[in-house]
């Protein structure tokens, strides 16, 4: 009798720790599937009351935090728009270039009228970059490099301008509405010599819509840039001189 006694207390023992272990690990294996919690990976936190209209909640940007921002903004891959660069900054100088700038597919065409009237083709793409003026039919063909969308002093900056500011140049960073359009507005510490950077960069298409560079507080040069046409219209061309087609819009 003691010995079916003890057996007994035994199993009642053996079933608790099995109960136990199942309540603790097992009960997962054999309930339905549940929404599974996914933390976010570290990002500029959030601000109370900064949720934009279309339910995008807008983070807070610092000096610190602004680069990493603007590197998140998801930018169109095809485009395009005209820009104005106001260039009365040294012996170097150009005075006023009207642009138009094409892109696509990874793709960049612009055309740029220059303050003496002559006109300058460039395309970059597929690692090369080819230059011509219109009317001549002379096309330099060179491998492109990060520099090549800027090319022969066009001085047409874009986004990584601001990326490749020293952070700690970095005085003021913020939202401002510029012709009706939100951005995201860098301004560096004066240099040396007095300059100033000043960058507006679009929250909602990630390209930078304005530069100036200011010294003693006069602007020397300014980059402006009109709306943007999305996509790129189907005839943006991204032909050679001698009908030699490199890439073709929306394709």
């Amino acid at each position: 009798m003691e010995r079916r006694k003890r057996n007994i207390v035994v199993v009642l023992i053996g079933i608790i720790i099995v109960v136990a272990i199942l309540s603790s690990f097992g009960l997962g294996m054999f309930a339905p599937d549940t929404a599974k919690i996914v933390l976010p990976s570290a990002a500029p936190s959030a601000s109370p009351g900064q949720v934009e209209n279309d339910g995008v909640v807008r983070v807070d940007v610092t000096p610190q935090t602004v680069q990493s921002v603007i590197a998140t903004l998801n930018r169109p891959e095809s485009y395009g728009r005209s820009v104005t660069i106001l260039d009365i900054w040294g012996e170097n100088a150009q005075g006023t270039t009207q642009a138009q700038v094409w892109v696509d597919g990874g793709w960049t065409r612009t055309n740029a009228t220059l303050p003496g009237g002559e006109v300058r083709c460039s395309i970059v793409g597929d690692g090369q970059v080819w230059i011509w003026y219109e009317g001549e039919g002379e096309v330099l063909n060179a491998p492109a490099d990060q520099s090549s969308a800027d090319l022969e002093g066009q001085r047409i900056p874009t986004y990584e301008a601001v990326l490749d500011l020293e952070t700690d140049s970095i005085a003021r960073a913020d939202y401002e509405e510029l012709n009706g359009l939100s951005c995201i507005y860098v301004e560096t510490q004066a240099d040396e010599s007095g300059h100033v950077e000043r960058y507006w960069v679009a929250d909602d298409s990630g390209l930078l819509v304005q530069a100036e560079l200011l010294q003693d507080g006069q602007a020397v040069y300014r980059m402006t840039s009109a709306a943007l046409e999305r996509p790129a219209p189907s005839d943006a061309s991204f032909t050679l001189p001698d009908g030699t087609v490199l890439h073709e819009a929306g394709a």
